[in-house]
């Protein structure tokens, strides 16, 4: 028996089961805007804002967990970002004010999902195969996100539609509890346990850190990554309302983020495959060209079930397709050593991004009774976005190149 081999096999299972978990929850949380507003008499902007702080929080405290994970070990980060996590969705049900709401959506379940989402998980699945299947296994563990949208959020319409808002939130919450079991097959690939072979010259943080903000293509990098998280929480935390305004079903706004998701399982690890082959920047390019192109065709296109359900599936399959080549990026251009911590200062753009989104589409809701505004910016931000990513140079630092 290979104890390599298997020992590898069971970390990526116990990796993508983690990240479905991880990922479906925080996918859901839209379905549950208007339930709480109603019965708190809160407006969206409120839940809105703390939905956009959970994001913000979520890429700020991915930095430092990024950094914990690098020096101590990614199985007690996982396990203590569970601990905040499930905590924190137990505790949303005794908010009785928009301070609570916000200490406990925002605070504690931005920073339970840094501790158990990508930035933690994939850079342990990428030490794990080895250079020569690094893209593959960050598609199949960005896939694994997916899968969670896909699987989940039609669970957490279920349970809100049968057990009422509290209910189900306190039995997703303690559900959430379970990832902290997913933790322990990853320790041994943290970054303080990676060999040099592949990293060059011995580094410090802050040395890493310096090294990363100097570098153009970093840079460019980290402003397009801002587009991504801008749209996926808009869309992710205003559609299911945004439906229901137009008259459909609830099921069509879980369904359409479910839809999204599964479309993304094959969009993530074709993603990872093609970023393999071919220049990175290049499909990032393409991919945030095809996102514009999709939003401008839903929004001329008169709204239907089909338009909805086209839309989700043509948006699915470029969802988190961004994830595989972005991070395989940064271990290109800087090594696996500091890869947590690298792609976290790369999420924060990202989780900023979604910040905007999230608390824009509420706010201008609020303003004008309608998100086209905020649809039609996600249009130009993704041209944008795929413009910066032309000039990034594919190729390692000095530091490695010469070593």
């Amino acid at each position: 028996m290979n104890y390599k081999l298997t020992s590898t096999k069971f970390l990526i299972f116990s990796a993508c089961c983690l990240l479905i978990l991880s990922f479906g929850y925080r996918s859901g949380f839209g379905l549950f805007m208007e339930p709480i507003s109603d019965a708190k008499g809160w407006g969206r902007d409120t839940i809105s804002f703390a939905l956009a702080l959970q994001n913000l929080i979520w890429g700020v405290v991915a930095v430092f967990a990024g950094g914990l994970a690098d020096r101590y070990g990614n199985a007690k980060v996982i396990i203590a970002g569970a601990i905040m996590y499930g905590g924190g969705m137990m505790l949303i049900t005794v908010s009785d004010s928009p301070l609570l709401l916000n200490a406990t959506m925002g605070l504690l379940i931005g920073s339970g999902i840094a501790g158990t989402a990508f930035g933690i998980v994939l850079p342990a699945m990428a030490r794990a195969v080895g250079e020569e299947r690094r893209q593959w296994a960050l598609g199949v563990g960005t896939a694994a996100g997916s899968m969670g949208q896909f699987l989940v959020v039609p669970i957490a319409q279920q349970l809100l539609g049968s057990l009422g808002w509290e209910m189900a939130m306190l039995v997703l919450g303690a559900s959430a509890l379970s990832m902290a079991i997913f933790a322990m097959p990853l320790a041994p690939y943290s970054g303080a346990n990676a060999t040099s072979s592949n990293n060059g010259p011995s580094q410090g943080v802050f040395e890493a850190l310096w090294e990363a903000l100097n570098n153009r293509s970093f840079l460019l990098l980290t402003a397009g990554f801002y587009v991504c998280g801008f749209q996926l929480a808009f869309v992710t935390v205003h559609m299911p309302a945004y439906l229901r305004d137009l008259g459909f079903d609830p099921w069509l706004g879980a369904w359409s983020i479910a839809v999204i998701g599964l479309c993304n399982v094959i969009g993530s690890y074709v993603a990872g495959i093609v970023s393999g082959k071919y220049s990175k920047s290049l499909v990032l390019g393409i991919i945030y060209f095809v996102r514009a192109l999709s939003i401008v065709v839903f929004m001329l296109l008169p709204t239907s079930t089909f338009s909805v359900l086209g839309f989700s599936v043509l948006l699915g399959l470029f969802w988190l397709a961004t994830v595989p080549p972005t991070s395989g990026l940064i271990a290109v251009l800087f090594g696996t050593r500091y890869m947590a911590l690298l792609y976290g200062v790369v999420f924060l753009s990202h989780q900023i991004g979604s910040f905007c989104g999230v608390l824009l589409g509420g706010v201008l809701y609020e303003m004008n009774g309608s998100y086209d505004v905020v649809w039609w910016l996600s249009v130009v931000l993704a041209l944008i976005a795929s413009i910066l990513h032309w000039p990034i140079k594919e190729q390692p630092v000095q530091r490695l190149a010469t070593a």
